[in-house]
């Protein structure tokens, strides 16, 4: 496995002499109690939002992973000013990824499905940026935050002899707003209340996750999916029986739009490697065949989700 701190994986390229550092860095902060923890439903962990925009042609995204599937369709809002229903498209890369585990900790952490994100929204976006977004930016998240709120995102999870889904919206009401910007007009929903089977959902399949880990890897979709993979799968992992991912299962998982896979192998190799930078617990080792897990402790220790 290398030495500790170093996260060099067999069969896999060794990490830069900066990344290296990084991870050093991390593994001692690592051992701070994270002052912000979000969540990620335990299916999204698994599945995955398209990496690029699809364009509003593409009105349904679907991916299935093992047990789990996740299926997207597109929505449309009432524009407040005009009236007219204005269509919005799939949610897209980074921040729709880093809105919804911010979503989903506000609930869990109020107990409450209304969410107010007028002003929480862009302290979540500084957090994460670590600097305050331009207006641009902001209008980025909440051209996103419009798009999971209007659409229809069914999660299913099969276990044994019984499948449980949900069939509805994760956030069922919004109000919707226009932005300000004459130039940059955007819909974009202040207060909206997740679906009530979604936060019952979540309630019992939260997986927690560190904010620094989501700060540190929000330039990646890729990666970001990658964290919050293993976040939910490595303590699942039997202690004495490490599981064994071919190249092929991973691909399929996190290779989308990425054609060739020596193409995707040199985006995952590098995503992975910037993974582990902030998740140094994390225990895997590759070759030419795929990836091999062993038991991990979580990133977040079980006894801290829920507290605020």
């Amino acid at each position: 496995m290398g030495k500790k701190g170093d996260r060099i994986l067999k069969g896999l390229p060794a990490t830069s002499h900066i990344q290296r550092r990084t991870a050093k860095n991390i593994a001692a902060a690592a051992l701070d109690t994270p002052e912000q923890v979000a969540y990620q439903h335990s299916v999204l962990c698994q599945t995955s939002l398209p990496y690029r925009n699809p364009g509003l042609e593409i009105r349904v995204w679907e991916k299935r992973q093992g047990c789990v599937s996740l299926s997207i369709e597109a929505g449309r809002a009432e524009d407040p000013k005009t009236g007219e229903w204005v269509q919005l498209g799939l949610p897209f890369g980074t921040k729709p990824r880093l809105i919804l585990a911010y979503l989903n900790a506000e609930a869990l952490k109020s107990g409450s499905r209304e969410i107010n994100v007028e002003g929480s929204l862009t302290s979540f976006a500084k957090r994460v940026q670590k600097r305050a977004p331009t207006g641009p930016e902001i209008t980025a998240y909440k051209e996103q935050l419009s798009r999971i709120a209007a659409a229809t995102i069914r999660l299913a999870m099969s276990m044994e002899d019984r499948a449980f889904q949900i069939n509805s919206q994760i956030v069922m009401a919004f109000n919707m707003l226009l932005t300000k910007d004459e130039h940059q007009r955007v819909l974009w929903p202040a207060t909206l209340h997740l679906s009530h089977d979604y936060f019952v959902s979540l309630q019992n399949h939260a997986v927690p996750l560190d904010e620094r880990a989501l700060a540190g890897l929000a330039h990646s979709a890729m990666a970001l999916d990658v964290y919050v993979w293993l976040a939910q799968r490595l303590h699942r992992v039997p202690r004495h029986q490490p599981q064994f991912i071919a190249w092929a299962t991973l691909k399929d998982q996190f290779g989308a739009g990425l054609g060739r896979m020596n193409n995707f192998k040199r985006y995952f190799r590098i995503a992975l490697g910037q993974v582990l930078a902030f998740y140094p617990s994390a225990k895997v080792e590759g070759d030419g065949r795929g990836m091999t897990l062993f038991n991990s402790p979580p990133p977040v220790k079980k006894r801290l989700a829920f507290c605020g």
